[in-house]
């Protein structure tokens, strides 16, 4: 019988030769799935948002309007449909530029950012995105990123080629001088990045177009010019001017234009959005330990002082009632208590104290919604539909987190009718294109009762019919379900006002359909009416003699007359008017299209219509009813004397 071998047992001082810190960047290498890099097409859409994302932060805090190109060049084609192929990716801005000191700390290191500490609306937050996609280009093709950036428009560019060390979480630098060639902007200022990678370009729902489209939706003061790799090496055939105007033509609604050479998202809104505020955090967001960090780390001498410049919303009557709350006979605090007397079992006594104090919610000046009027022009914008409404929630709070949600839906025109509803999901004005039925704003889609409006819905489904449904998150920290920033984790607060934004535009929708519902089933009579009043008029005329013409204008009449409703204008309420065009100068929430043109003066900036009809007065309503008062009352009495003869 063979002698088994033997093996040395391991022990204490063995275990510990092995043990080692682990890099950030060497974990995220290893689970890059956690970042969204977990399949060549994924890993695609995922370096474009992040680039487009910070070209974005950066350009509306710098107050520019943004115009981001994204080109996309196929350096090695696909060896088969399943496998990937090589692309080039390049993302440029006209935003203020970086300096060349932060060039190797943004792009060459993991969880690096200013977004993360504080409490202020912004589309990045963790200081990853766009060094995680350097380290995937760097990982499937070897190469480093490309970086230009431009912060002085009298100086030349900054050209710097970078890798990243994983196992240091550091920056490489292996190429750094300046240069002239930058592509013009227009503000002579900006940033082009150009990294290398495996990917598989697919058009579809969660393709990049998808994503450009809602980018541009949600940010429609955005140009977006897309150069995919079918057209990266045309020329253009058309000048912009010639092509727009004779796909656009007279219409006064701004849509996607497809060029030769380029796909455009043009800017419909020429206002940046509102400029936020940081925020310091709120009591009841902040945990016990983190309460006992801020303790030992404040510079603060003073409680009062401390509450005051630590958190918001915290006066020094509510120190008042906090140190009051948490004295007891053998210790008592007042703001004047001085923080290094406070030790473990006493700052638990005031945080409990400060958690059960009624506190104001924290301010909303660090959040920047998109707005109705915003809202409306992106979804003319990208969704071709007879009606648009938007709704925007007041401001609410999450785990002490103030966040705003808002909504849109459009529908009818062309979009398909036997289809479940489009969800279009947003936080932070970024689009969510995956993991749609584990997010917050996907549940309370189909939590909302869309029978109410008219509208087919399966039990624990989506509305069924020609919809498109759009929803806003707008938060100084949303609670993402992954570093992917791929859904919204399901908060009861967030989703309960969620749904009470969707029921807002239900409401206006439903409204809508049954307006149009019973103009349809009377234009249905009229057909009817006039099918058969001809054969009528020819009867009446053998038995009568009267004269057929006469006749069947007098019964056209009458069916008209019966049938009125067919021939009504609808406002952006969805209510009958007697004028025109239809229009109601009352909300800016609803927008309706007839005939590829807005019947609505409370169309968004920059695509208002001319014509404003005149309101119809108080005046003229009293008087016509006393009108009706005088017929009636003669009716009356000639009945009376009719039956007294």
């Amino acid at each position: 019988m063979a002698k088994k071998k033997s093996t040395s047992r391991a022990n204490a001082e063995s275990m510990a030769s092995k043990q080692r810190e682990i890099s950030v960047s060497e974990f995220f290498a290893k689970n890059r799935h956690l970042l969204g890099f977990d399949n060549p097409r994924k890993a695609l859409l995922t370096t474009i948002k992040e680039a487009v994302d910070n070209a974005l932060d950066a350009c509306e805090e710098a107050e520019i309007l943004p115009d981001i190109e994204v080109k996309i060049e196929e350096l090695e084609a696909p060896p088969s449909p399943t496998k990937p192929g090589r692309y080039k990716v390049t993302i440029t801005d006209n935003g203020p530029g970086i300096v060349r000191r932060q060039v190797e700390n943004i792009f060459g290191k993991l969880l690096y950012g200013s977004k993360f500490h504080r409490l202020k609306m912004s589309r990045g937050q963790q200081g990853i995105g766009i060094s995680a996609a350097g380290m995937y280009g760097l990982m499937t093709t070897g190469k480093p990123m490309v970086i230009h950036t431009k912060p002085n428009k009298k100086k030349p560019a900054h050209h710097i080629e970078l890798a990243m060390d994983t196992s240091k979480n550091q920056p490489e630098v292996s190429v750094d001088i300046e240069t002239d060639d930058f592509p013009e902007t227009s503000t002579g200022t900006g940033t082009m990045v150009a990294i290398e990678l495996e990917a598989r370009f697919q058009r579809g729902k969660t393709s990049v177009e998808a994503y450009l489209e809602q980018t541009a939706i949600a940010n429609p003061h955005t140009k977006i010019t897309f150069i995919p790799p079918d057209k990266a090496s045309e020329d253009p055939t058309l000048e912009a001017g010639d092509e727009a105007k004779s796909e656009q033509g007279e219409s006064e609604i701004v849509r996607t234009a497809e060029y030769a050479d380029r796909i455009e998202y043009p800017r419909t809104i020429n206002e940046l959005p509102t400029e936020t505020q940081e925020i310091k955090p709120h009591p009841y967001g902040v945990e016990l330990g983190s309460f006992l960090g801020k303790l030992k780390t404040t510079e603060e001498k003073q409680l009062a002082s401390f509450f005051k410049n630590e958190f918001c919303r915290v006066t020094p009557a509510v120190v008042k009632q906090i140190t009051d709350a948490a004295s007891t006979k053998g210790k008592t605090f007042s703001g004047q208590t001085w923080i290094k007397n406070i030790d473990s079992a006493a700052a638990e006594k005031i945080y409990k104290a400060l958690q059960n104090t009624k506190l104001r919610s924290p301010p909303t000046d660090c959040l920047a919604p998109i707005g109705v009027r915003q809202m409306l022009a992106g979804m003319l914008k990208g969704v071709q539909a007879e009606f648009y409404t938007a709704s925007t929630r007041n401001p609410a709070v999450y785990r002490g987190n103030p966040f705003q949600i808002e909504a849109a839906v459009a529908y009818g025109g062309d979009l398909p009718g036997d289809q479940p509803a489009r969800v279009i999901r947003f936080a932070n004005r970024v689009p969510l294109l995956y993991q749609q039925s584990a997010c917050c704003a996907f549940k309370s889609v189909t939590d909302t009762s869309w029978r109410n409006y008219n509208m087919s819905q399966p039990r624990g489904g989506a509305p069924v019919g020609p919809i498109v449904i759009m929803i806003h998150m707008a938060s100084v920290w949303v609670p993402f379900t992954s570093e992917s920033k791929e859904a919204i984790a399901d908060y009861d607060e967030i989703r309960k006002e969620m749904k009470l934004a969707l029921q807002d535009c239900g409401r206006k929708l439903g409204q809508y359909i049954r307006r149009r519902q019973k103009m349809k089933r009377e234009g249905e009579r009229r057909d009817i009416f006039e099918r058969y009043i001809g054969e009528i008029s020819r009867a009446c005329n053998a038995l009568t003699g009267t004269d057929t013409q006469e006749l069947y204008d007098a019964l056209l009449k009458q069916a008209k007359r019966r049938t009125e409703i067919a021939d009504a204008q609808l406002d952006e309420e969805g209510k009958f008017v007697k004028d025109e065009h239809g229009r109601l100068a009352k909300d800016e929430d609803v927008i309706i299209v007839k005939d590829g043109a807005i019947a609505s003066e409370n169309a968004p900036v920059d695509q208002q219509a001319e014509a404003k009809p005149a309101k119809r007065s108080s005046k003229k309503k009293v008087a016509k009813k006393k009108v009706v008062k005088k017929v009636r009352k003669k009716k009356a009495t000639e009945k009376a004397s009719l039956f007294e003869g």
